[in-house]
């Protein structure tokens, strides 16, 4: 997930990914992430060599991740000026 979070933030929106795992936790941890994030999990399966992959598309509005967690969104940035009543009569 580390590595997976880390190149999504290298690529166009609508990149496609295709992710190799052996992990059996990948099943559920890849939708899971994608729904968080925002990007598209397109599906699975098996290619000609027995391997399990996983397709993803890059999302344009993806949600970032902190570096260490990638399953904990990043906080959004704050504004540089807040609102204050006494600044706007």
């Amino acid at each position: 997930m580390l590595v997976l979070a880390a190149r999504s933030r290298l690529l166009a929106p609508h990149s496609l990914i295709r992710l190799l795992a052996t992990d059996p936790a990948a099943a559920i941890d890849l939708p899971a992430w994608c729904y968080l994030t925002g990007h598209a999990y397109l599906g699975h399966g098996i290619d000609a060599d027995g391997c399990r992959y996983y397709d993803i598309r890059v999302s344009a509005s993806a949600r970032d991740t902190l570096d260490s967690h990638p399953w904990r969104l990043a906080p959004e940035p704050s504004l540089s000026h807040s609102f204050h009543r006494e600044d706007h009569p």
